[in-house]
């Protein structure tokens, strides 16, 4: 099967039954006092299957068929009360059956919570383990109900047979040779279809944490999936999971048919064998009474429980070992997400209404007009009537508190998200694209607060930027990457050289191996995936470059040799900053307070925008200031 990609149950139900067997041998082993509960209440389960058929055949043969009225009604007044006794029985086995559920779900909790743990310390830089979520919550859950089912079937099951075999051989044992044969027939029958669906629901629970870990990493990512346009491959990564799991679900409902089947067999021979033979034996000295007692015994207790258990084994049994499975199988390496990654705007509604920029908008970078966004609807506004104007070649630092809408700002230029009011404008046209438009928009390169790195050579990591045509350039996508093969790429390597010199780069690029070697992100620190991010951005031919946040992870003086190099690039840079001296850089600064927006200098500012004030004061007293 393809698209799971999970890494477990891919071994023969036998293997899965070796792994996982130990582990239950020892659970039961530290409950045998709980277990040795549960038999003796269910002893009275058995009585009351032998005194059911075994009072009924008494009834008939010494009482009612006898002439002796008040003896059959005593027989069957026996029979009442071990029905009462049976009733006793399993109320006290429903006491008695938390001993043994809840400390399996405790323990499978604690062991999804160890390996979580475990693999997050292992590979701290890998994505989140989204599988374990499912374990947690769904397979823990579904252990735990598997489980208790199987356990009341399965002695249910031991305990009435033992009572009606028991009864079939005190009235006649022939009885036993007419009922056997077909019941085990349907039972072998049934047995037989056991493996082929474990393995089925297996691959179902492999498809499942698949398209969980799938979907957790699209999650991370969604704005640069729809910056970068690439919603159709996202939907290639998925829809052949949900494909698969729609198939499976259709292979196990033929199972569970066929399961039926066999159900009804076993459930009908012994029935009908019974009644076949009645003349026979009817002919060789077995009284009505036996007969009826034998009929008794298979169709009101044997029957019943005997489809009880195969419906747990069938579908309780065979999930509870799937699910087990997971618990007892070795952490295996995550893959490598080539998909973007991006955090997620936390931004509140919090009103930011704005005064007019001063700035004349003629030829202007970037612009917003009258801009208004909300997230939701009936929702404050998070920006309230924002006018903004971004010189060509001008340096403009974001700032304000947290989740105030500094990253609303940058999707809002990144066209990521449509202003409910207003318009944004990148070099003189709508920011948002078409909706047929594909691949990178060449105005503008987002470099989100999670850098994007993927498995492939420094050089690809760093001029995967490059291949986008700029304003004007005649060239298609597809023209750039043929150029990129032949050498004729728009970074050159004299360029790619410069950035990495530029950026402060050589000592990473010489300790991953040089411009050719393969970059591994997982084995890359966050600073280092933002610095190689910073460096495609540098060779991007956009001239509107949006940073949010995308240097939080360096120290000071890496991040300013880094915004200096990206200021000093042909261009216009927009900088969501988190420290005083990124503001200090900047041109101008965009304050963002929640009430209003005041855009000037660093210097004069301070006069302008208490907040701001106090932010350079914060800013003042921190050690990376």
């Amino acid at each position: 099967m393809t698209g799971t990609g999970t890494g477990t149950g891919t071994g023969t139900e036998t293997e899965v039954w070796r792994r996982v067997a130990p582990e239950g041998r020892r659970f039961l082993r530290g409950r045998k006092s709980a277990l040795a509960r549960l038999a003796a209440w269910s002893l009275l389960e058995s009585a009351h299957t032998f005194l059911g058929g075994y009072g009924v055949a008494r009834a008939l043969d010494d009482g009612f068929l006898a002439g002796r009225t008040a003896t059959g009604l005593a027989w069957l007044a026996a029979a009442a009360v071990g029905a009462l006794l049976g009733a006793l029985a399993l109320r006290r086995v429903f006491a008695g059956l938390a001993d043994l559920v809840e400390p399996l779900r405790d323990g499978l909790v604690r062991r999804a919570v160890r390996q979580a743990l475990d693999r997050a310390i292992r590979d701290p830089v890998r994505p989140p383990d989204a599988g374990a979520v499912s374990r947690l919550t769904q397979q823990t859950e579904m252990a735990r109900d598997s489980f208790a089912g199987l356990v009341l079937t399965v002695r249910s099951f031991v305990f009435t047979a033992v009572g009606a075999f028991a009864g079939m051989a005190a009235l006649a044992p022939v009885l036993l040779l007419i009922v056997l044969p077909p019941l085990l027939l349907g039972v072998a029958v049934f047995l037989a279809t056991l493996l082929p669906m474990a393995a089925v629901q297996r691959r179902s629970l492999d498809t499942d944490e698949a398209l969980a870990d799938r979907l957790g990493e699209l999650g991370e990512g969604l704005r640069d999936i729809v910056a970068c346009g690439g919603q159709a491959a996202a939907r290639d990564r998925v829809e052949p999971l949900i494909a698969t799991q729609e198939q499976l679900a259709r292979r196990l409902a033929r199972w569970a048919a066929l399961r039926t089947l066999a159900l009804g067999t076993a459930g009908r021979l012994p029935v009908i064998a019974l009644l076949a033979a009645a003349p026979w034996l009817l002919g060789h000295g077995i009284t009505a009474g036996t007969l009826a007692g034998g009929l008794t015994y298979v169709v009101q207790s044997l029957l019943p429980a005997l489809n009880s258990l195969m419906t747990a084994l069938g579908s309780a049994g065979s999930r509870l070992l799937v699910v087990l499975e997971r618990f007892c199988d070795p952490l295996s390496p995550l893959p490598a997400a080539p998909a973007a990654r991006a955090a997620a705007d936390t931004a509140p509604a919090t009103e930011a209404r704005v005064a007019t920029d001063p700035v004349a908008p003629a030829a202007a970078a970037a612009e917003l007009r009258g801009v208004t966004f909300a997230y939701g609807r009936g929702a404050a506004p998070v920006l309230d009537a924002l006018d903004l104007v971004v010189r060509p070649g001008e340096h403009l630092a974001v700032v304000g508190p947290s989740g105030i809408g500094k990253s609303t700002l940058t999707a809002l230029l990144a066209g990521m998200l449509t202003p409910g009011a207003g318009t944004v404008l990148v070099a003189g046209a709508a920011a948002r694209r078409a909706p047929g438009a594909s691949g990178p928009d060449p105005r503008r390169t987002l470099l989100p607060q999670q850098a994007y790195v993927f498995t492939g050579t420094v050089r690809e990591n760093l001029t995967h930027l490059s291949l986008a045509p700029g304003p004007g350039d005649p060239r298609s996508a597809d023209a750039l990457t043929a150029d990129a093969l032949t050498g004729d790429a728009l970074a050159g390597d004299a360029r790619v050289r410069d950035a990495v010199s530029v950026l402060g780069l050589d000592g990473l690029v010489e300790r991953l191996g040089g411009l050719d070697a393969q970059v591994r992100p997982g084995l890359l620190s966050r600073g280092e995936c933002q610095q190689l991010a910073l460096a495609a951005a540098y060779l991007s031919p956009a001239p509107l470059l949006l940073l949010d946040e995308a240097t939080c992870h360096l120290d000071p003086r890496t991040e300013e040799r880094a915004e200096r190099a990206l200021a000093a690039r042909p261009g216009t840079l927009v900088v969501v900053a988190h420290r005083v001296s990124s503001a200090a850089r900047a041109d101008r600064v965009l304050v963002l307070d929640g009430t209003r927006a005041v855009c000037g200098t660093h210097a004069e500012l301070p006069a302008r925008s208490p907040l701001y004030r106090d932010l350079v004061g914060e800013w003042n007293g921190t050690t990376d200031g």
